[in-house]
């Protein structure tokens, strides 16, 4: 059995195909039991059976293999009634008929199991490191079908994932819901099974469940029979599918209901007297599944659809086969109390979970080294949606929020490829991140930009069609679009996912010629190894005048009257047009002169006024460009009033302020005074009140603007929002604090709050504690450590420990202001213990990490980090830490370069004067 441990895979020589599952969870023991018996194809001679199984009791004496199909072992057993049911393939759903299928699988008499050739393993053990269970049998496993039967218990447990228990309050009482997580491999804490994408199979799932409860799993309910409290649920057979797909949902649930062009039933769940919240997301899911019907060329493959609010949820949401679940913030909407940012988070992550249902659980990831398939695909067909659905939100302009964020990860030397090696299961977690969602549907939309819309889509349908019920590699992909489109997709792509990094596209204009070089960028400033192949878009004072062609060498040259661009002499050039390339441009200092001067004129799009502020930021602190030129571009945007450009125009406000305050501190107040004027005018321009009829990106900036005013100390912002604020207290319905102002607010408020003078704390804790909105507790929770005084930051860390806080949501207050940064870490430090073993396990102990430890500045808090963590680290947390402690230790190179560079000074004096 020794020879099974350490092993990333499960082996090859059973392949299941069915599986049958009995769970009965007790909500009031937080426990659960179940059986399990599994159709499996034995295809090679063997004396184990090797599986997955973590944190649950198996019933050693329960387990049993009998050669044969279900059909023939059940024969071979003399079982008329399960030789009735496979006749008419109707019952597999009566319960008391499961019921004795199981025991008769399980628990046949010693006699009867010899006499029908079933075996029993001579040993058995689990391997809990490596979260597998090994069946070894006297005498060889024959090669064809078998039913492997057993019996098991579990403890529905408190971190979010496997089989899990989340609580909410009906009628003052406080109630236990039971729900899934099983992605990435955490089915395996449900019930034996195979927990590996390419090892699908069907699934037939009854549940014993109290009879007052809604129960939820993939597929609809065929069978329901009542035994007093307690009512079984028989579910219609699954499609094949992987297990991480697998989910239930048990508790005090309501729901709206519609239905799809074709007649499939989609509801919204969630908790009973909320129902209304869940209108919006309905209206997406029901116009979405048309939509993809027709952009994958396939009909949604399920008969229903369900999504559900869950109270306690550590992702965003998950595209379970037919049952999505969602944090409440990702699903509800409230007319009167979510802002226009809630209404576009519901819309963005219903359109991905969604997207989920043809890639990634139709054709699945073969491994997940390929996990960009499904997450990097959903990102960005999500926006594909949206822009359908909601044209006037412009989501193609906010992209580029997606993008940047997958820009400053792989700027990271500890950054990691597309197509990343997974070794062990410990390992999957960290991967769910900004390289396999953002920059996989980043480089997904430079490809379509590339090949063109209708040829990317009608590829995309042949391979969706080709793969459907089975699983896909990357080459597939890229194998289905080259067909398609005629172009070396595989060798353009192989670049950009089977390498770390991206390259900086330097730009010259030298004799007549336009000088291009490639070479990888880092934040670190240092040259690192790595060629793409790039394809470059550029135009030269007209966005009429635009070439298109491949970078494959590190250089290349263009000779200007050649292509066209003899205005390039004298003109603006703009590389990357639209910002559809992942990649970053460095323009010499006369062509940067020139893209300041039509920034200022508004000659530029949105998008690429993005990219310019974005690229010279990230040279900045790579130490590639001064800070006194990115101070000089970032006067250009003064009358920037776009959504998306403003607010990462404020973004980058915040971070350079952090810079400063670290490297000249006597700079600051001139540096936010630099900041607050072009702020107040954008301010003064919308104004405080919403207005009739106003754009969604209006109301969203707004919020924005003020937030970033307030955190900037601008005294009018500060005094207006605390009057409203005040009138706010009074009456929660008054129109002078509409949810899109609440945030700005709430910071306005603590910027003032201090150990002194609490009561713009107590007053944000008695609204968290007396709504019920998720959105509004999160506005809040957000809020509270944005606060200057260390003390204040110090007792809300404290709070969000405390039993008020779900640990869902602790990782909301760990953002905190620039003040309370030392104070965040020793808490961390104090507290790593209870914070390890709360979410040690699953995603969000990353959030502790990158959140309180990427801001420090020094060397020397680097080498703190380091021998805090040397002997804490766990394998899920190893790649988070390596890349905050480098974000470290980039912040102290750029605070060196800030505090060595001679024209700050006067450069920033002058900006300032001219505002």
């Amino acid at each position: 059995m020794e020879q099974f441990k350490g092993q990333p895979r499960l082996p090859k020589f059973i392949v299941p195909e069915r599986y049958l599952i009995n769970l009965k969870p007790d909500l009031n023991s937080c426990k659960f039991s179940g059986a399990v018996a599994v159709d499996l194809n034995v295809v090679s001679e063997t004396r184990f059976i090797v599986l997955n199984a973590a944190n649950l009791s198996v019933n050693t004496a329960s387990i049993s293999f009998t050669p044969g199909s279900f059909t023939q072992s059940l024969q071979s057993r003399g079982n008329i009634t399960w030789s009735i049911l496979l006749a008419g393939q109707i019952i597999w759903s009566i319960a008391t008929t499961i019921s004795n299928l199981l025991i008769w699988l399980i628990r046949g008499n010693s006699e009867e199991s010899r006499s029908s050739g079933v075996l029993k393993p001579s040993k058995v053990e689990i391997f809990e490191e490596d979260e597998i269970l090994v069946l070894e049998f006297s005498e060889t496993l024959p090669v064809g079908h078998g039913v492997l039967a057993i019996e098991f218990e579990g403890v529905l447990n408190d971190k979010m994932k496997g089989f899990y228990r989340s609580t909410y309050e009906h009628n003052g009482e406080k109630k236990n819901m039971a729900v899934t997580q099983f992605e990435p491999a955490d089915a395996r804490q449900c019930f034996p099974c195979w927990d590996e994408p390419a090892c699908k199979a069907t699934f037939k799932i009854t549940l014993d469940v109290p009879s007052d409860l809604v129960a939820l799993s993939n597929m609809p309910v065929i069978e329901e029979k009542f035994r007093g409290q307690i009512k079984t649920l028989s579910y219609q057979e699954s499609p094949i599918m992987s297990t991480y797909l697998v989910a239930f949902v048990i508790g005090m649930l309501d729901y709206v209901e519609d239905h799809t062009s074709d007649g499939v039933k989609v509801r919204v769940y969630c908790q009973v007297g909320k129902k209304d919240q869940g209108k919006f997301a309905l209206h997406v899911a029901v116009k979405t599944l048309d939509l993809f019907k027709e952009y994958f060329d396939r009909p949604y493959p399920l008969p229903k659809l369900d999504m559900v609010a869950i109270p306690d949820f550590a992702f965003g949401a998950m595209e379970n086969y037919g049952l999505v679940t969602y944090r409440e913030t990702a699903l509800l909407y409230d007319d009167q109390n979510s802002a226009a940012a809630n209404k576009q988070r519901v819309a963005t992550v219903v359109a991905h979970e969604l997207a989920h249902q043809w890639f990634g659980n139709l054709v699945t990831m073969e491994w997940w080294t390929d996990l960009w398939l499904n997450e990097g695909f959903a990102t960005w067909v999500s926006y594909l949606a949206n822009d359908s659905l909601f044209p006037e939100w412009k989501v193609w302009t906010q992209f580029l929020d997606e993008s940047i964020e997958g820009l400053r990860l792989d700027g990271l030397e500890g950054s990691h490829p597309i197509e990343v090696e997974i070794q062990h299961a410990s390992q999957i977690q960290e991967i769910f991140d900004a390289i396999s969602y953002k920059k996989g549907a980043s480089v997904i939309r430079m490809l379509q930009s590339y090949i063109g819309a209708e040829c990317f889509q009608s590829s995309l349908a042949l391979y969706i069609k080709k793969h459907a019920f089975s699983n896909a590699k990357t080459e597939d992909l890229w194998a289905a679009l080259e067909e398609g489109s005629g172009e070396p997709v595989n060798r353009l792509m192989s670049s950009w996912t089977k390498q770390t990094g991206y390259p900086v596209v330097s730009i010259k204009v030298k004799d007549q010629k336009l000088e291009i070089q490639q070479s990888r960028f880092l934040y670190s400033g240092s040259h690192g190894e790595g060629r793409w192949i790039v394809p470059i878009t550029l135009c030269c004072s007209s966005y009429d005048n635009q070439i298109n062609f491949l970078l494959e060498s590190k250089t290349g040259a263009l000779d200007m009257n050649d292509f066209g661009l003899a205005e390039a002499a004298t003109g603006w050039i703009k590389l990357n047009v639209n910002q559809t390339g992942f990649f970053r441009v460095k323009y010499d200092e006369g062509l940067a002169v020139r893209l300041r001067h039509a920034i200022e004129n508004k000659y530029l799009t949105a998008p690429d006024r993005f990219g310019i502020l974005d690229d010279t930021f990230a040279l900045c602190m790579a130490s590639q460009e001064s800070l006194s030129s990115l101070l000089t571009l970032m006067k250009s945007y003064s009358e920037e009033l776009d959504f998306t450009v403003l607010s990462n125009l404020i973004t980058v406000s915040y971070k350079v302020e952090r810079i400063v305050a670290s490297a000249v501190p006597e700079l600051l107040n001139t540096l936010q005074l630099f900041f607050i004027t072009p702020l107040q005018n954008a301010a003064e321009t919308l104004g405080w009140q919403p207005k009739d009829g106003e754009s969604h990106l209006d109301a969203m900036l707004r919020g924005e603007i003020l937030t970033a005013l307030a955190v900037f100390g601008d005294d009018q912002t500060l005094n207006e929002a605390s009057r409203r604020f005040e009138e706010f207290l009074k009456d929660r319905n008054t129109p002078l604090l509409p949810p899109d102002l609440r945030k700005a607010a709430y910071v306005a408020v603590m910027q003032r709050t201090s150990a002194a003078n609490r009561s713009g704390y107590e007053s944000l804790l008695r609204i968290y504690r007396e709504s019920d909105l998720s959105q509004e507790k999160t506005r809040v929770l957000s809020s509270l450590t944005s606060c200057p005084d260390p003390m204040i930051v110090l007792e809300a860390l404290d709070f969000s420990l405390t039993s008020e806080v779900r640990t869902q949501d602790v990782a909301l207050v760990l953002n905190v202001s620039k003040e309370g940064r030392e104070t965040a870490w020793k808490w961390l430090k104090d507290n790593w213990e209870h914070i390890s073993n709360t979410w040690g396990s699953g995603y969000l102990i990353t959030r502790f990490i990158s959140s309180i430890v990427s801001p420090f500045s020094s060397i020397e808090d680097a080498e703190d980090i380091e021998d805090f963590f040397a002997s804490r680290t766990k394998p899920s947390m190893a790649r988070t830490l390596k890349q905050s402690i480098e974000r470290v230790r980039i912040n102290a190179n750029w605070v060196q370069s800030v505090q060595t560079e001679d024209q700050l000074v006067d450069t920033l004096n002058n900006l300032t004067y001219y505002h």
